[in-house]
């Protein structure tokens, strides 16, 4: 099932090395910038390693026990692994608005829709990138957003925790937000899998382009 007639779904049935990732990301979205090629959501895990956006402070990588790789995209450290849904969305802002920040929010909403379907409660916190929610008493992030926009195709996406080795994230200082720890659906007691993850995003595809359109139309 697609989510509309020109956006392939694609779900990955194995970990994803990065480099391929990106090699894939940087195709299709060449060839959706020709017109030689259609948009895609494609969801994905990778093997464990971090990541550095444009805005990476050295610093922050405290422990490079993964594979560190230069990703391009906005943000600064995280990381990704098994048990992580990485979402890879290659969309053309062409025909859908040419308005980065209303693709973001959009993005955000999508995500925070998709945990709502979950029994998660999540939400944007001013001045902080990602997506947060409640982890007992204290604010914890449970999703991360780094997008990067070529001649108005998105690449990148969204990460969520759904139930990755949370120790994992202790090699950096994710996003830069020392002061916060970082949570998921296991750990806060909703270990439904990816499998219920995807398919609670997929519920919620329609209204996330519905919502990039009603940008371009405002």
């Amino acid at each position: 099932m697609q989510p509309g007639e020109d956006i392939d779904w694609i779900v990955a049935d194995a970990p994803v090395a990065y480099p391929r990732a990106l090699a894939w990301m940087e195709a299709r979205a060449a060839a959706v910038a020709e017109g030689s090629g259609r948009e895609a959501v494609w969801l994905i895990e990778h093997p464990p390693l971090y990541t550095a956006g444009t805005s990476a402070d050295r610093a922050e990588l405290l422990d490079p026990r993964f594979p560190v790789f230069v990703a391009g995209r906005g943000g600064r450290y995280t990381y990704h692994g098994p048990g992580q849904r990485v979402g890879y969305l290659i969309l053309d802002l062409n025909k859908r608005g040419r308005d980065v920040r209303a693709f973001v929010y959009a993005l955000e909403g999508w995500v925070i829709a998709t945990l709502a379907r979950l029994g998660v409660e999540a939400w944007r916190a001013p001045g902080r990138i990602g997506i947060w929610t409640s982890d007992g008493e204290q604010e914890a992030k449970i999703g991360a957003i780094g997008v990067r926009v070529r001649r108005w195709v998105t690449l990148h996406g969204f990460s969520v925790n759904v139930a990755p080795d949370l120790s994992h994230f202790g090699g950096i200082v994710p996003c830069g937000l020392a002061e916060f720890a970082v949570t998921s659906l296991a750990k806060l007691g909703k270990a439904n899998g990816l499998a219920a993850f995807d398919a609670a995003l997929h519920a919620g595809v329609d209204d996330f382009l519905a919502a990039l359109g009603a940008q371009q139309s405002a």
